[in-house]
């Protein structure tokens, strides 16, 4: 099986404005490692994020990034930092 990578422009915009640091991690795992790889076990710690089972999401460092997975294509939709869950429960 061979899957097909694509990349939504909130993800390319997401990636332009990381640290380099987190940004080369992200750039590395979504455009070298993963399209070589072409399995969705290693993206690590993915979960569903919806009913359907089109959505889903993993974590990058303190990142998210949300995927949808239709088929044989994944397409990257966004990287954004994880909520501070600590913080929101203080407020």
């Amino acid at each position: 099986m061979s899957i097909e990578v694509r990349y939504a422009r909130s993800f390319l915009a997401d990636l332009k404005r990381l640290k380099p640091s987190i940004y080369e991690q992200a750039y590395y795992m979504a455009f070298v490692e993963f399209p070589q790889k072409g399995q969705l076990h290693y993206l690590p710690q993915l979960r569903q994020i919806d009913g359907e089972g089109i959505f889903y999401r993993f974590t990058l460092d303190k990142y998210l990034i949300g995927i949808e997975l239709r088929g044989e294509i994944v397409k990257f939709l966004r990287v954004i930092p994880m909520p501070d869950v600590k913080g929101e429960q203080m407020a």
